[in-house]
């Protein structure tokens, strides 16, 4: 143990006994308390080797610590300090079930020679809580993230204006969630907790506050729902409040009525009470003594003496409604430098130093004093009086949707763009859903307020901005069933006199309609102002005014900035701030009635402009689809790695998001929307549809027609009959390979191949094939006309086209079924073709004259299949003719060559004038007339020249298998 022990510390061990901090019994530092360190002497005695035997065993530390327990909303909650972070000013650890969340407080030690309270809230959700390493790129947690920006500007707000007037010390509050359970929101308990540390800490504060959070299922309010709750809440409702007036509002909520929002916000004022007592009994037992902070305060005299230079001027811009909001700035500015120039010339250090924030001191008396006495605002409305009102939408029209809206000086353009289900927003959050498919981004760009400043990350007001307009604008999105796509809305301001977050939830309703979302119908908003007369004795409110629709003045001069969003049936958004130190809950409630009278002018004016969504035909304006799929098609429109789905948005310029089952194709326009289409249909084709229109390409040219591949490499052929609906002689006179054609499915043969048409899609020119890709409008899927399977084709075939063994056969090179319009086709590939060419010979033989068929149900003629047999080939390839055709009248058999003979006429036996029309190397193509083709076979022994074009007499001698004439050369 001694060689332990020195190696471990050598200083330790050559320290005598009696200097150590336990031979003392020295008491621990613990959150301002004190505890005992236990020390045993026998026990180190006896563990100490004569070396070093005045060296005493580590004794055991002793955490003090101080808790309080109590229950709210039938959830036990617990508030604990003096076991972790000590040396913080003041800590407290917040525990609800399993959650608990972390909040320190520190203040700095200079002394504060500012204007403002430099206060900075952080609030930080490490993946660590919920048992997770971050996904990284170096597995740790980055910048701060959306949610964490709004939580600790949930706590800032309370807070902020219970510090004392003058305090500038710099204060830095930090919440940390140590561990989550996702059941609770840890945002409200950390909000508490940081009331808790403030009231131990030596930091001056008007605490402490209560922070609750109210829901509503089925029209029961619900005291701090769990996350699954709020789910099913139609009312997110977080109040903060000390014992006797209202901090702080912030609300989400699905169009609720202002009655119902007055009773919740009675209902939540006493719940949040109830954490006051507990917070005041832990500072009793574990509390600091309040230190003596130096307050930066104007002294009387100097107040005085700037208020008689410049209230007079400053009343006189003030009433005058005439100046716009930059004309009124620079006005005060020079009466500001007039008023620096009369006490540089008295030499007042105190007044030069303190001027800026004394005159606007002035400014706040003169507004308010005029608007209490006369009612009168500055610029020359009335009290519940709202802005003039412009709205224009589509003023983007190649965008998904846009709108501009200006409430006076205050201009927001809004534009929607909207995305595949992919595209939504991750969210690391410890509680809450992953993803987020609607997302509102704010902007407020330096040039709004003719100022200039760089653009540096995400702004807390601008991210906090954005999200109240994002909670108002969620309420009336369609349901995710109907309207699974992804939708951002940009929102930039573009001037500033005010309530740029109101005006953004009106231009984002627009926006949304002219993009032709299917919102249930418009949002606006509207900010509400206070200006009171406070009691000086007392601290009461003893006079009041409410603004309605207020600048941008009047916010920074007034009271509070009630921020109300809703439909014209309920409120879907609130947001709350004061500047004193509380307003009682009945004007904030009074206030609620001023606020829907002026968002219902504004709703006027929207649904003047737009009232309906729009119906987006343009070709030009970008195109969103969604195509079902199996997962094995769409496993092979991935690719290797993705490298296919990748290529196709390279070459395309298209955002392509994949899903279970699902396709989500985004482009620019229609065009593109198209060539995108048709390369996925070329990779894993549609389900075919008779009468369906598919774009194909020509693989090979036969005499008797095409082979084209289509809809993701399958093939079909495209028969001579069906190419136009003029006699066509040869196929290459019309198509060629390698052209792209867009042809009609037809059919099916009874072995299954597909037959296509091409002069089947003349008459559909111009029409719309696809209708795949619609305006946006959700629709039940429409049962697709599938063809039946093989199997079932096959037998309704064969009761339907089944003739009797008896009855004659016409020999004709086209068929025709009489229970379908079109040529049956057994369809062989190329490739099989090319062989068979290669490998066959020219059957010249004739058996009998006769020509029996096989069964007639299977007899489905093919186009003219001119393989040259050999004899020794299989004789199932050879037929007779039927006996009747060979009944024919002698003198009919050496007739000359009839023009234009049809199939019908040509019989064994016939005489005709033929041309060459290819030359084989075992025989010739001869061309009969009338688009008929015969072959004739090279006869052994015999040596003979003969060229294409060549007129021949033949004589028809038989019939092939396929029902091509064979020939026989007549000698002249």
């Amino acid at each position: 143990m001694a060689s332990v022990s020195s190696k471990a510390n050598p200083l330790i061990s050559t320290l005598p006994h009696i200097l150590t901090w336990p031979r003392f019994r020295f008491r621990t530092m613990c959150s301002a308390r004190l505890g005992f360190a236990s020390y045993s002497s026998s026990s180190t005695s006896a563990s100490v080797s004569p070396v070093t035997s005045e060296t005493p065993a580590a004794g055991t530390k002793v955490l003090e610590t101080f808790k309080e327990e109590f229950e709210i909303g039938s959830r036990p909650i617990t508030l604990e300090t003096g076991k972790i972070a000590r040396f913080a000013n003041g800590a407290v650890v917040l525990a609800m079930e399993e959650t608990k969340v972390l909040s320190t407080v520190a203040s700095a030690k200079g002394d504060g020679v500012r204007d403002f309270l430099p206060l900075t809230v952080e609030y930080q959700e490490k993946q660590f809580a919920q048992g997770v390493i971050p996904n990284t790129y170096m597995r740790r947690e980055g910048a701060p993230k959306e949610r964490e920006l709004l939580c600790g500007r949930l706590i800032d707000r309370p807070i902020r204006p219970l510090f004392p007037p003058g305090f500038y010390h710099e204060v830095q509050v930090m919440a940390s969630v140590l561990s989550s359970d996702g059941k609770q929101d840890p945002d409200v308990m950390a909000a508490n907790a940081t009331s808790a540390a403030l009231m131990l800490s030596d930091i001056p504060w008007g605490g402490p506050i209560g922070v609750i959070r109210i829901g509503r299922i089925c029209g029961r309010f619900i005291v701090n729902p769990s996350i699954n709750e709020l789910s099913m809440s139609d009312l997110n409702l977080v109040y903060a409040c000390t014992r006797d007036k209202t901090l702080m509002i912030d609300v989400q909520a699905r169009e609720i009525s202002e009655r119902d929002l007055e009773a919740a916000l009675r209902l939540a004022h006493p719940e949040a009470v109830k954490y006051l007592e507990p917070q005041i009994r832990l500072a009793a037992k574990a509390g600091k003594q309040k230190k003596e902070y130096k307050l930066s305060m104007v002294s009387k005299e100097t107040i005085e003496k700037i208020r008689n230079l410049a209230e007079a001027p400053i009343e006189a811009v003030f009433t005058d409604p005439t100046y716009g909001k930059f004309e009124r700035g620079e006005a005060l500015d020079r009466i500001t430098q007039d008023v620096k120039k009369a006490l540089e010339e008295e030499c007042d250090e105190e007044g030069l130093k303190f001027l800026s924030k004394t005159v606007d001191t002035v400014r706040k008396e003169v507004v308010r004093r005029r608007i209490i006495s006369e009612g009168s605002r500055v610029d020359g409305r009335v009290l519940d009086e709202v802005r003039p009102v412009y709205c224009e939408a589509g003023n983007l029209p190649v965008l998904h949707g846009s709108s501009l809206f200006s409430r006076g000086d205050t201009q927001v353009l809004c534009t929607v763009t909207l995305g595949a289900p992919g595209q939504a927003q991750r969210l690391d959050s410890v509680v809450g859903p992953s993803t987020k498919r609607f997302m509102l981004h704010y902007s407020f760009p330096p040039f709004c307020i003719n100022e200039v400043g760089k653009r540096v990350g995400l702004n807390r007001r601008e991210v906090g901005h954005g999200t109240l307009a994002e909670k108002a604008l969620l309420a009336v999105l369609p349901p995710e069933d109907d309207f699974p796509y992804t939708v951002r809305i940009n929102s930039e301001v573009m001037a500033s006199d005010g309530s740029t977050s109101m005006a953004t939830v009106c231009g984002g309703s627009m926006a949304l309609m002219d993009a032709g979302i299917a919102v249930r119908e418009h949002v606006a908003g509207v900010s509400v102002g206070l200006v009171s007369k406070v009691d000086s004795a007392t601290g009461e409110i003893k006079d009041y005014r409410i603004l309605t629709d207020i600048l941008g003045l009047e916010d920074h001069l007034g009271d509070m900035d009630f921020k109300i969003a809703g439909t014209r049936k309920g409120v879907t958004a609130i947001q709350l701030d004061i500047k004193p130190a509380g307003i009682p809950l009945d004007i904030i409630c009074e206030c609620l009635e001023p606020a829907l009278k002026g968002r219902l002018q504004i709703l006027d004016h929207m649904e003047r402009e737009i009232d309906a969504p729009r119906a987006k035909d343009d070709r030009n304006s970008p195109r969103l689809a969604t195509l079902k799929y199996s997962n094995d098609a769409i496993r092979r429109l991935i690719g290797p790695l993705g490298a296919l789905k990748r290529k196709i948005e390279e070459e395309t310029g298209a955002r392509i998001s994949v899903s279970d089952g699902t396709l989500t194709i985004l482009t620019k326009n229609q065009a593109v929307m198209e060539k995108v289409q048709e390369k996925v249909d070329l990779v894993i084709g549609r389900e075919i549809e008779v009468g369906g229109i598919y774009k194909g390409t020509i693989t090979s040219i036969k005499e008797y027609g095409a082979f084209v591949e289509f809809n993701g490499g399958q093939q079909g052929l495209l028969h001579i009959s069906e190419l136009s609906n003029e006699p066509v002689t040869r196929v290459s006179d019309v198509v060629s390979v390698g052209q792209q054609l867009s042809l009609m499915c037809i059919g099916q043969d009874v072995r299954g191949n597909i037959k296509l048409s091409l002069k089947a899609t003349l008459h559909r020119i111009g029409s719309n094939a696809d209708d795949t890709v619609g305006e946006l409008k959700v629709s039940a899927p429409k049962e697709p006309n599938v063809l039946p399977p093989v199997n079932q084709l096959h037998i309704q075939q064969e009761k339907e086209d089944s003739p009797s063994e008896d009855q004659p056969f016409e020999h004709n090179m086209n068929v025709e079924i009489s229970s379908s319009s079109s040529p049956v086709i057994l369809i062989r590939s190329a490739a099989e073709c090319e062989e068979e060419e290669k490998n066959s010979a020219v059957d010249l033989s004739s058996r009998n004259g006769s020509f029996t068929s096989r069964s007639s149900l299977k007899l489905k003629t093919e186009a003219p299949d001119l393989n040259f047999r050999s004899d020794d080939e299989d004789t199932d390839e050879r037929h007779t003719a039927d006996p009747s055709l060979l009944q024919n009248n002698p003198n009919d058999m050496e007739t000359d060559n009839v023009p234009n003979i049809s199939a019908r006429q040509l019989k064994i036996g016939m005489v005709l004038t033929a041309k060459v029309h290819q030359i084989r190397a075992r025989g010739l193509v001869l061309d009969l007339g009338g688009g008929i083709r015969g072959m004739y076979r090279f006869e052994t022994g015999v040596k003979r020249y003969f060229g294409v074009g060549e007129e021949l007499r033949v004589k028809c001698s038989s019939f092939s298998g396929k029902g091509i004439p064979v020939m026989s050369l007549l000698e002249e």
